[in-house]
């Protein structure tokens, strides 16, 4: 039996993978001149922007979720057992990621323009990233879930020590490596269990295993509770939850800034694809297990994360903290998912919209990070003052992190979580959830009263960016503001996720 595959599906992460041997051979017989800089970016943005066409083509195309790679049919006895899913949960995440990485590549544009990191090698292992990301939500097989993750996460070693005799790059690229090293074998070891248990690795296959009307949950209960606390705790260091977190910090801070922006969006967003897909669709049934250790690590990640990011005075380290508190607050719904319908589109709009502000959030620090040496709070005093565009941008990015208005984004999207959470019961975690959106005000309004606040030493002055520079704030900036005027928007593009 032949197998038969439909590009049309797999177009998007297809076209990236071209780009990016495109990307590899220009860089091999270009001459090194700064045109051949930015003739690669343009053609790395070109990659990721047709393979954002094929998306909103893929959105548009009239019918049910559709597949390929499929098991033939007499093969599978009857079922339906495909690896390569598009639905709305599909086209929901690769959207966003294909969206943050127009950014992240004009970011990259600005930061490769001093020449002090190989280009070539550099767009090629970010549109590798890429590959995996937009692959990874649409993957429904363990097998195809796993590689996809890995292919997020192990180019990104490469791109935080590319910057070349840097020691911090060097240290967090190995500090990095260790991590995920670690955090793979852990999965692997659940994947392992659950692959032995069920015999399969379709994930709705063992959606029917594992249900409460299968036998292997009956038959074989501790060795499933194992399989699924490894698994969840693979997952927990892909998003830096606690208490996988510590690698966070140092990795963003020794990372180039498009790197930090990455793993704070594109690797935080296919970490949460890969554990909504294998918590919902896989191990549903098995909801008593995990549903109580999410609620937990939810809660302890929002408190750690905001608790640390108070005590930070550097930018970076205080959104790298930041982030890690955001990860408990998009982790909150996931923990009602069994009993609530929405859980899972509310966590995607969350993961949306905290995107959105977050990649605004670094492109401001990249631009103060060129006549900085620290890059410390106090270096943004003034900057509303002497940049309003810069200052403005990153108060209103901060104020929606906040979840306060103008902010009305961030707002309405920790009302969508306390809404779900409350819903499904878990009242305790809305508590724990408000005390830590308190907390959490405490440094983002101080980081944003340093904006007006007029400098009292010699200011430091920004550079002359380049266009690229202002185009990934604008571009950062417009998706907040979108956002704020529409914010039950974002929620009806992820509506469809629930089911995925």
């Amino acid at each position: 039996m032949i197998q038969q595959i439909d590009f049309f599906l797999i177009a998007p992460p297809l076209v990236l993978a071209l780009a990016a041997g495109l990307v590899l051979l220009l860089d091999a017989f270009l001459p090194l001149r700064p045109r051949t800089r930015t003739g690669l970016g343009l053609v790395t943005l070109a990659g990721i922007l047709l393979s954002l066409g094929f998306v909103v083509a893929q959105a548009f195309a009239n019918g049910s979720p559709r597949s390929t790679f499929c098991v033939p049919p007499g093969l599978a006895a009857g079922q339906v057992l495909c690896s390569f899913v598009v639905d709305g949960f599909t086209l929901v995440f690769a959207g966003m990621v294909l969206a943050a990485a127009v950014v992240i590549v004009l970011m990259s544009m600005t930061e490769l323009a001093g020449g002090a990191i190989p280009v070539g090698e550099w767009y090629f292992l970010l549109l590798c990233t890429l590959v995996g990301a937009v692959t990874l939500p649409a993957s429904r097989d363990l097998i195809m879930l796993v590689v996809a993750l890995e292919l997020v996460s192990l180019p990104v070693f490469a791109l935080t020590a590319l910057k070349r005799y840097d020691g911090r790059s060097s240290e967090a690229a190995v500090k990095l490596f260790v991590v995920s090293v670690v955090s793979t074998a852990i999965m692997l070891f659940g994947v392992s269990l659950l692959y032995g248990i069920a015999g399969s690795v379709y994930l709705s296959r063992l959606g029917e295993v594992f249900s409460p009307q299968g036998t292997a949950g009956a038959d074989l209960p501790a060795v499933v509770t194992v399989g699924v606390v490894l698994v969840a705790a693979g997952f927990a260091f892909k998003i830096a939850a606690v208490p996988f977190h510590s690698w966070a910090a140092d990795v963003y801070q020794g990372a180039p800034i498009p790197v930090a922006a990455l793993l704070s969006v594109i690797s935080k967003a296919a970490g949460f694809a890969g554990l909504i897909l294998v918590l919902v669709s896989a191990l549903y049934g098995q909801a008593g297990t995990w549903a109580p250790i999410v609620a937990i690590l939810s809660a302890l990640t929002m408190t750690v994360g905001n608790l640390l990011a108070m005590r930070q005075r550097s930018a970076v380290r205080l959104l790298a903290w930041s982030s890690v508190a955001q990860s408990g607050y998009i982790l909150a719904p996931l923990a009602v998912a069994a009993t609530t319908p929405g859980a899972v589109g509310t966590s995607t709009a969350y993961l949306v919209i905290y995107a959105a502000m977050n990649l605004g959030a670094f492109a401001v620090v990249m631009l103060v990070s060129r006549t900085t040496t620290r890059n410390d709070l106090d270096d943004y005093r003034g900057l509303a003052l002497r940049r309003p565009a810069a200052g403005v941008t990153l108060a209103f990015c901060l104020v929606c992190l906040a979840g306060l208005p103008p902010g009305l984004a961030g707002l309405f999207a920790k009302v969508f979580v306390f809404r779900e959470i409350v819903a499904g019961g878990s009242g305790w975690l809305a508590v724990v959830m408000a005390v830590n959106t308190v907390i959490g005000l405490y440094y983002y309004a101080v980081w944003t009263a340093r904006l007006f606040t007029p400098a009292g030493r010699a200011e430091p002055s920004l550079y002359r960016p380049p266009v690229t520079a202002w185009l990934a704030v604008g571009l950062a900036l417009a998706a907040a503001v979108l956002f704020s005027i529409a914010p039950q928007l974002v929620l009806d593009m992820t509506s469809l996720s629930a089911s995925g």
